[in-house]
């Protein structure tokens, strides 16, 4: 069961960049939009589940949630800088990357060699992975380059989107605190920080709240991937709800009309495959 848990947010977060790409505004909007929508399920799960809150659970939660915003904020940067079909996989893979490391590390979840020897194959995937979806065909025309797109802000983005992702979790497994207790406090300080990305920048429009739907779908990965975390620990948990990048990612050539060469296709699909490799092997590594 908690497999199938795990694999909730696989569809879910592997929407968000499809649903908000069709949805259109800037990051910032995007950002706001998400977090409206998260905030609005994490109140119907609070008055329906009624659980404790305390002053701990709250300071926790709205810290979490601050982190999490800065991690998505500049995701959606990422996205918009480098399209969804290279900045998702390049999100996904550096994610898993520094969550496997503080799992091993910090959290202990590494205690035999043959973990170490599975673990850094799979970061040699997952590395491999992020590398191969941002690889560029060398022969492909200049003219045809999207002259909107631009690697070098989007990888500074995904760096400290990275970063805000990390701590977020970090935080929620050190806590080690009820999962549907902490959703509404966290859901708080996640409309807390992407206020403070839109304070005076973005205002309550149409793109805003469209895009309140890729917060609900948000929520209800979130939900599915604390109960996991909290079950088969981060390495694995946080790796599993991961894969739904291969959705993203053939979304944003199909469905967002991003535009690639055949090399280009081939790298974009072997990278996600072994960001899916790294993440299996994880997964193998906590089930043997």
């Amino acid at each position: 069961m908690s497999i199938i848990i795990a694999l909730i947010p696989m569809f879910t977060w592997g929407s968000i960049g499809l649903v908000s790409g069709k949805m259109k505004g800037d990051a910032n909007q995007q950002t706001l939009g998400m977090t409206l929508g998260a905030f609005v399920f994490s109140v119907v799960v609070f008055l329906v589940t009624k659980p404790a809150i305390d002053g701990w659970i709250l300071l926790i939660g709205l810290l979490a949630g601050i982190c999490w915003a800065v991690g998505q904020n500049g995701q959606f940067h990422g996205m918009q800088y480098m399209g969804v079909s290279v900045g998702l996989p390049m999100s996904t893979g550096m994610q898993l990357i520094l969550s496997t490391i503080i799992g091993a590390l910090f959290f202990g979840e590494w205690t035999q060699v043959r973990d170490y020897v599975l673990g850094i194959a799979s970061l040699i995937l997952l590395i491999s992975g992020a590398y191969l979806t941002a690889r560029k065909d060398s022969n492909k025309a200049p003219e045809t380059e999207n002259k909107m797109l631009d690697f070098t802000k989007g990888f500074r983005a995904l760096i400290y989107s990275t970063i805000g992702f990390g701590a977020y979790m970090v935080i929620i497994t050190w806590a080690g605190i009820d999962p549907i207790a902490f959703v509404l406090p966290q859901s708080a300080g996640m409309l807390l920080g992407a206020s403070f990305f839109a304070f005076g920048k973005t205002k309550l429009d149409a793109s805003v709240l469209k895009n309140t739907v890729s917060g609900l779908l948000w929520e209800t990965g979130n939900i599915s991937m604390l109960l996991t975390v909290q079950q088969i620990g981060l390495a694995v948990g946080f790796s599993l709800s991961q894969m739904g990048i291969i959705i993203s990612t053939l979304g944003g050539i199909f469905l967002l009309g991003e535009k690639k060469t055949k090399k280009e296709f081939r790298y974009v699909v072997f990278g996600c495959l072994f960001v899916i490799f790294g993440g299996i092997l994880l997964g193998y590594m906590k089930a043997t």
